[in-house]
């Protein structure tokens, strides 16, 4: 019984690794029909008035251009880097000590039953494509459209939870596109990623901190958003980090080495 529900489970995880590799420009497709259509509403009600229309580079339509537009531009890139079917160099120091595990060819990596997205693995590439919806969603929904009469304090606000979701969405879009092309240097620059993630969170803190006449509500809201993406990043990095260090499907795929145990 148990054999038979991880059988369909892992033939499920195979199913989606391939939808995504397959349907990769309509997920695409998909993803900026529905980020504009999003972006077009919190247009619509901006926090002040527009003095014209809403398309001026900095009050307008340009910060949400780059909501969408910047991580399809890093999926775009991170496919390009990393061409389908090219067998990638590993890097000449490992980072990750754990273990005890053998060098396996490239060749006969890829013949292995354990070599690929699938299983587990395939959770954690889903997961990570969800990073952006998700933090676009918690952009739109909490930060209204700049307008052209914002206060001061609300224009330093915008810019930097723009930064946040523009920044980090692309890092994580870039991370999903190293998964998908079987990159070597996919492990460590999720890590890298994480950690650039929980850095932003607190530095946004504290520069929300330091700008004047913030209103209580505003501030205490935020600092909420902050607090829950940081428990966000540290669970995902608790749940996934040991995966990353001791999985043989990982170890196989992105390090090429199988336990010598």
């Amino acid at each position: 019984m148990v054999r038979m529900v991880r059988d369909r489970l892992y033939r499920k995880s195979v199913a989606v690794v391939l939808s995504m590799q397959v349907n990769l420009e309509r997920i695409v497709a998909i993803w900026i029909m529905a980020a504009a259509f999003a972006c077009g509403l919190r247009l619509a009600f901006p926090a002040t008035p527009y003095s014209g229309t809403p398309w001026g580079s900095g009050t307008g339509l340009l910060p949400y251009l780059l909501v969408v537009g910047a991580p399809v531009g890093s999926l775009l890139l991170g496919l390009k880097l990393f061409p389908a079917g090219r067998i990638h160099a590993q890097p000449a120091f490992r980072l990750a000590q754990v273990g005890r595990w053998r060098k396996v060819d490239c060749l006969k990596a890829r013949e292995m039953s354990q070599f690929g997205l699938y299983g587990v693995m395939a959770s954690l590439l889903v997961g990570i494509a969800l990073n952006v919806p998700v933090r676009t969603l918690e952009f739109l929904g909490s930060i209204p459209a700049l307008g052209s009469y914002s206060p001061p304090w609300f224009v330093g606000l915008y810019s930097v939870m723009l930064a946040d979701v523009v920044i980090l969405s692309s890092l994580y879009m870039f991370a999903f596109a190293m998964a998908l092309r079987l990159a070597p240097l996919f492990p460590r620059f999720l890590v890298m990623v994480w950690g650039i993630d929980l850095l932003a969170q607190i530095s946004i803190a504290h520069l929300v901190a330091g700008i004047d006449n913030v209103p209580h509500g505003v501030d205490a809201a935020l600092l909420n958003m902050l607090t829950g993406n940081v428990k966000k990043v540290l669970i995902s990095a608790a749940i996934w980090l040991p995966y990353l260090l001791l999985s043989d499907r990982v170890n196989l795929t992105f390090r090429h080495r199988v336990s010598a145990s």
